[in-house]
């Protein structure tokens, strides 16, 4: 062979190699993915993947499968999309989808007359529409792929007749995608301690997406409550005979003005105890413009022992500058100014006591959203959902970051002196 045949055989070779190399890249789902899109451990029965747009959600319901399929876990599998062009166009053929997530040699036979694929080591999957569930009843399955649950305006008899019809093998289970809305089913499933459950948002999943997506996304949505949902993976939901919705606090982010503050105040409800079953200690943070609008500046509550809800109170009078520090006392009594005054002798400092029942305290808080007269200067998840779930009368938990929300606006705006609340 001449030594120039040899070189361009050799150079054939490498080329070979490195697309071989890159294929086998391409196909590498362990090396791939995300830890939050990988098999969770162990022999459970159903995978939840709630979580935002262009997460992912598809390809990892698809990977799922072929690793089902590969390792001989499943061999008679449902695939149930919305409709049936959607699990065909989606769940099949789409760009994250079955017929593109396998290798060649791998692949499965798709046959849409049958609504079938047929894999080289025997095992199939048959495609089913949500709009025609009785189709469910007969077959029998050892894995099953639901995408977009949410969607399906027959839920839970999609989901009964899936349960009935998954009874082969050790142990079949259930790999569900979807972006979450507060359906009761989707509800049930998140809370149950049988469910495996994996939450995440679309900005995970950020080297794979658009720039430009993302920046409009972030800039359209993210402070809004259908970004919670579509991006977050949250349930947004309006409560009937809650005094918040949703869109009232929508409304209160987008109004948001970064201007100077006339006053600001640090209110707390603290927790009475701390251990596992304790409510959270309340921090809000919130200024009064020069015009009268009220601003919810920073949502600091968490649950934790005395001295750390002490300090993060005095670190964020501090930090913010704050005029007073605003604390309900109804169950503490003296015990909380003698702890701030420990940390902090100099402190600005007002008990407040609730002499009237929390709905009436609520109500005139509520009043002064649905009159534009309050702001948000940023997304508070944990704030908004006390605050849309609350029904005055009837909710019974202590919503403790709503609590301490009333009482800083209370003292910024509602209060009828310097020296005492409105409800004192």
């Amino acid at each position: 062979m001449m030594k120039e045949d040899y070189k361009k055989l050799l150079e054939l070779l490498k080329r070979e190699q490195k697309r071989r190399s890159s294929e086998a890249l391409r196909y590498d789902w362990q090396h791939n993915a995300r830890d939050s899109q990988l098999l969770p451990k162990g022999d459970w029965g159903v995978w939840l993947i709630l979580a935002g747009r262009g997460f992912g959600k598809t390809r990892t319901g698809a990977e799922t499968l072929r690793q089902w399929i590969k390792q001989g876990v499943c061999r008679r599998l449902a695939l149930i999309g919305e409709t049936e062009a959607e699990t065909r166009q989606v769940m099949v053929e789409g760009s994250s989808g079955l017929l593109a997530v396998h290798p060649p040699a791998e692949r499965p036979t798709y046959e849409p007359s049958r609504r079938l694929l047929s894999w080289p080591n025997g095992a199939i999957a048959t495609c089913f529409s949500a709009e025609a569930f009785e189709q469910l009843r007969g077959p029998q399955f050892d894995g099953a792929w639901i995408d977009e649950l949410a969607k399906f305006r027959e839920g839970e008899k999609v989901w009964d007749q899936l349960m009935f019809g998954l009874r082969l093998g050790r142990n079949p289970r259930v790999v569900v995608t979807t972006t979450p809305r507060p359906t009761k089913l989707l509800k049930k499933l998140a809370k149950d301690p049988e469910v495996i459950l994996t939450k995440g948002s679309t900005f995970e999943n950020a080297k794979n997406l658009a720039t430009p997506f993302l920046d409009y996304i972030r800039h359209h949505y993210e402070k809004r409550w259908l970004g919670r949902q579509e991006i977050y993976a949250d349930f947004v939901e309006e409560t009937e005979g809650s005094l918040w919705t949703p869109a009232l606090l929508e409304r209160a982010r987008e109004s948001f003005q970064n201007v100077p503050l006339q006053r600001l105040v640090i209110a707390i409800d603290p927790a009475v105890s701390h251990g596992p079953s304790s409510d959270e200690t309340g921090i809000i943070a919130a200024g009064l413009t020069a015009e009268g609008i009220g601003v919810v500046l920073e949502d600091l509550s968490f649950k934790g022992p005395t001295n750390l809800w002490i300090g993060k109170a005095i670190e964020a009078y501090h930090r913010l500058k704050a005029d007073r520090i605003v604390a309900e006392v109804n169950m503490g009594g003296e015990l909380v100014e003698q702890l701030l005054r420990t940390h902090d002798a100099n402190v600005s400092y007002k008990p407040v006591r609730a002499m009237r029942g929390k709905g009436l305290r609520t109500e005139p808080i509520a009043s002064l959203y649905e009159r534009g007269k309050v702001w948000h200067a940023s997304a508070f998840p944990k704030l908004d959902e006390q605050l849309c779930s609350y029904i005055p009368g009837v909710s019974t938990k202590s919503p403790d970051r709503l609590d301490a929300l009333v009482w800083a606006l209370t003292e910024l705006m509602l209060t009828a002196s310097p020296r005492s609340s409105v409800w004192a």
